[in-house]
């Protein structure tokens, strides 16, 4: 059986459908939720499903490398790590010590709409078709290998809250399919 972290920053929609799906628990351990803001909703999700989280504030550290080497050693035994709104740039080192291991989702189709605000930025640009996109993370934000996308036409009579709750239900589709096929040795 595998064993994966799940890294997340706020609410946690993708950790909680990821650690709620039996695909996914049928295939690996989810040893550790890592969080980087106290009081993020998520913490509370890892808490109700038993799952070990580190939560840390990056204010109570020297430096990224003083916090990063924290979680190294909480994560070192992991075979993946599966970033959920993780909203911290991992450095190049951390990055080497789990190369081909770390995946991101991210809400929009890349190449386009890279960092913070996608789905606004692409509902407001009048795109034709909003969706997600699950990728390797390497050392450039957003732009590792694309493991797989999805998408849907966007109907602009819906406001914007409305086209986000409809992204978000493709992300916890698409990230537990792909997340299998990772785990499977499929991808």
């Amino acid at each position: 059986m595998k064993k994966i972290g799940i890294f997340a920053s706020g609410t946690g929609t993708n950790f909680d459908a990821l650690a709620s799906s039996e695909q996914i628990k049928n295939l690996a351990d989810i040893d550790i939720m890592v969080c980087d803001k106290p009081g993020a909703k998520v913490i509370k999700k890892a808490e109700d499903k038993n799952i070990k989280a580190f939560v840390f504030n990056p204010k109570d550290y020297e430096n990224k490398a003083a916090y990063e080497k924290e979680i190294l050693e909480k994560v070192k035994d992991l075979d993946y790590i599966f970033l959920a709104g993780y909203m911290r740039i991992l450095s190049k080192d951390f990055l080497e010590k789990f190369k081909g291991k770390v995946i991101n989702i991210h809400p929009s189709l890349l190449p386009k709409y890279k960092g913070i605000e996608s789905i606004k930025r692409a509902y407001e640009a009048g795109e034709e078709y909003i969706g997600v996109t699950i990728h390797y993370v390497n050392e450039e934000i957003d732009g590792g290998e694309i493991l797989a996308q999805d998408k849907f036409k966007v109907d602009y009579t819906k406001s914007l809250d409305e086209i986000e709750s409809q992204v978000h239900e493709v992300e916890h589709r698409l990230y537990i399919k792909t997340g299998g096929e990772i785990l499977k040795g499929e991808k």
